[in-house]
């Protein structure tokens, strides 16, 4: 009996809790629809969206966060309760390559929340051309992964596009496959994105080393096309499969288990800074010897990190290169501010990409 009541008067705590828990969470809907009111009436959630604003307040939950929740529950409950009141204007457009089920959908929910308008689209071009003529907001693209390197789909859009870099997600990526059948033996062809068959090379040579490898625009496109052949397969994350009616033949079949993705925010506007952040670039310059040593020489010099480089062909001239740049600090603030002026007048091609908030994992 003195454990029943012990049980009682826990669950009477927690009532309690739940009924403060939700008076709160009323009253910070009500003063974000006041912050709606003294910035003007009629404006959209865009316009009322500060990226900058809401990493900086994430990051204050990470640092306030002392369990036994992880860092991980506590910041998406956080990233749900920003999303809902934000939403009560009218929802955020995100964009992301499609269809459902996508790694990429996972990283546009964790960076926005769910309640968005969610817009999958059939490509990474046609998510920067969404964002680009305003029917989304905002687009979340694959642009890096642990192990198999650079999207170069994403970065040659940045060639072409008027696109600045609003954010950045990082999503652990576990592939399983997927089919309607019920073992290996009877699999001729497995389908997948391209970088997700070459992070699972390995397993797949091992296990099915005489089934055709066929690469498609996206995971859950793989998964869509399976249904109904036991001969086919997919490579895709474990929601593709109830979204898609599938067997897991067999889960985390990546070769790295660290595996991880990540992604882009992509949108209209430079951000201003937000305490923490990141820049992209675009450089190039007439060749010479040592080229890339003087076009980073004025961000070592400041003492400014970087944290990525790649290269790509730049589409203007024969065997003439771009180079992509992630550095840490924001465009406006030195020392990065400082180092980037003397690297623009070393640039024949000089285009900032975007300053954004460091992913807040």
């Amino acid at each position: 009996m003195a454990d029943q009541e012990a049980l009682l008067a826990l669950r009477k705590r927690i009532d309690a809790i739940d009924e403060s828990l939700q008076r709160l969470i009323t009253e910070r809907a009500e003063i974000a629809q006041e912050v709606g009111r003294v910035k003007g009436s009629g404006l959209t959630s865009l316009e009322l969206f500060r990226p900058e604003r809401e990493a900086a307040v994430l990051r204050q939950v990470a640092e306030r966060n002392k369990g036994p929740l992880s860092n991980d529950e506590m910041l998406r409950l956080f990233r749900e309760i920003m999303s809902a009141c934000l939403a009560q204007q009218n929802p955020l457009k995100i964009a992301f390559l499609g269809p459902e089920g996508t790694f990429s959908q996972a990283a546009a929910m964790k960076q926005f929340g769910h309640s968005v308008m969610s817009l999958p689209l059939g490509t990474i071009e046609e998510v920067f051309a969404d964002v680009e003529n305003g029917h989304a907001d905002f687009g979340v693209v694959p642009v890096e992964n642990s192990t198999e390197g650079a999207v170069n789909n994403t970065l040659d859009m940045f060639l072409i596009s008027p696109l600045k870099v609003c954010g950045e997600v990082e999503i652990p990526i576990h592939h399983n496959l997927l089919s309607t059948g019920e073992s290996l033996d009877v699999i001729e062809r497995v389908y997948s994105h391209r970088q997700s068959l070459a992070q699972c090379r390995r397993w797949l040579r091992e296990n099915l080393p005489h089934a055709e490898q066929v690469p498609v625009d996206s995971n859950a496109e793989a998964a869509r096309r399976v249904r109904g052949r036991p001969e086919a397969a997919a490579v895709a994350g474990e929601s593709a499969a109830s979204i898609y009616g599938l067997n897991l033949l067999h889960a985390q079949i990546e070769d790295q288990q660290d595996n991880t993705t990540r992604f882009l925010v992509v949108g209209r506007n430079l951000l201003p800074p937000s305490g923490q952040d990141k820049t992209s670039l675009l450089v190039s310059a007439e060749e010479r010897p040592g080229l890339l040593y003087h076009l980073l020489d004025p961000l070592a010099k400041a003492g400014v990190s970087m944290t990525r480089i790649e290269s790509r062909p730049s589409r203007q001239e024969k065997w003439g290169y771009v180079f992509f740049l992630d550095v840490l600090g924001h465009a406006d603030r030195d020392p990065l501010a400082g180092a980037l002026r003397e690297l623009k007048d070393l640039s024949s091609l000089y285009k900032i990409l975007g300053s954004y908030p460091v992913a807040v994992v």
